[in-house]
């Protein structure tokens, strides 16, 4: 049997990577636990130090309930090696779309999250190969990929 998990992703701005993400995957922020009026006082319940608390939204969730939540927690260090684990976000519609039609895809979608805050780093398209995807990293420098 599965068990249920949330990802979490360090950050410096957890604020700012919610909203990102939230909007790159199509999910919404998450609203704190039933009888908590804000993330903030559920922290203050569990005893996390106020000096800790007010950095905004910082969970995301699938709308439909079908995709991992996701935390980004604040850490102290920066960014600072290329990512062991890192999101792939599926734009192309899959095999059953001739290639021509999934890099038009992917190219709208990379072209969306740039315009939200993402980098393009660069773009996989071989000859021969059945595949087109674009690297990009988020507005704290972790490395994605949309294909």
């Amino acid at each position: 049997m599965a068990v249920s998990y949330q990802l979490v992703i360090d950050c410096a701005s957890p604020e700012l990577l919610a909203r990102f993400w939230a909007e790159a995957l199509h999910y919404v922020l998450a609203p704190p636990p039933p009888g908590f009026g804000s993330w903030d006082d559920f922290y203050r319940s569990v005893g996390v130090p106020e000096e800790e608390l007010g950095g905004g939204p910082d969970r995301i969730e699938d709308p439909d309930g079908e995709g991992p939540p996701i935390w980004f927690q604040v850490v102290p260090e920066k960014k600072s090696v290329k990512n062991r684990l890192h999101l792939d976000v599926n734009a192309s519609g899959g095999r059953g779309s001739a290639l021509a039609t999934r890099r038009e895809r992917v190219e709208a979608e990379a072209t969306r999250l740039i315009s939200l805050g993402a980098t393009r780093r660069h773009t996989v398209d071989e000859e021969g190969l059945d595949h087109y995807a674009v690297a990009l990293t988020d507005p704290e420098g972790n490395e994605f990929d949309v294909y």
